[in-house]
């Protein structure tokens, strides 16, 4: 069964850093697509960065490119989001997804079909 959970959200300032973790188990994540998604209340959950460890490939929504960076440490079955230089409007809560699929970075949620819990960031001004 595979199970992700996250951590690593809070509150912090405009301006701060939060690092994301997405801790994997049942899976390998070199066969999957990973993706970290948000979600503000009265908006649709949108894509903000996911990869495809199997090939090198990520990509980033271009409202947190220059700022979040996406990695994996495979000896942990973890994916990290590291976010910096957090704005207001990054105020969501964040879920990391899986597919099973391997060279290819999905960014369309429906096309996950495993979810974390979430985790809350909230950027104050």
């Amino acid at each position: 069964e595979v199970q992700l959970v996250e951590s690593g959200g809070g509150l912090v300032q405009a301006g701060g850093s939060l690092r994301l973790s997405c801790a994997g188990s049942g899976f390998t994540v070199d066969d999957y697509s990973i993706g970290w998604f948000r979600q503000a209340p009265g908006k649709e959950r949108e894509a903000v960065s996911c990869m495809s460890n199997s090939d090198n490939s990520t990509y980033y929504a271009d409202s947190v490119k220059g700022r979040f960076t996406i990695s994996s440490d495979n000896a942990k079955n973890t994916v990290y989001l590291q976010m910096n230089n957090l704005k207001p409007e990054d105020t969501a809560v964040y879920f990391c997804a899986a597919v099973r699929v391997r060279h290819v970075t999905v960014v369309v949620p429906y096309l996950y079909d495993n979810w974390g819990q979430g985790t809350q960031v909230t950027v104050s001004t």
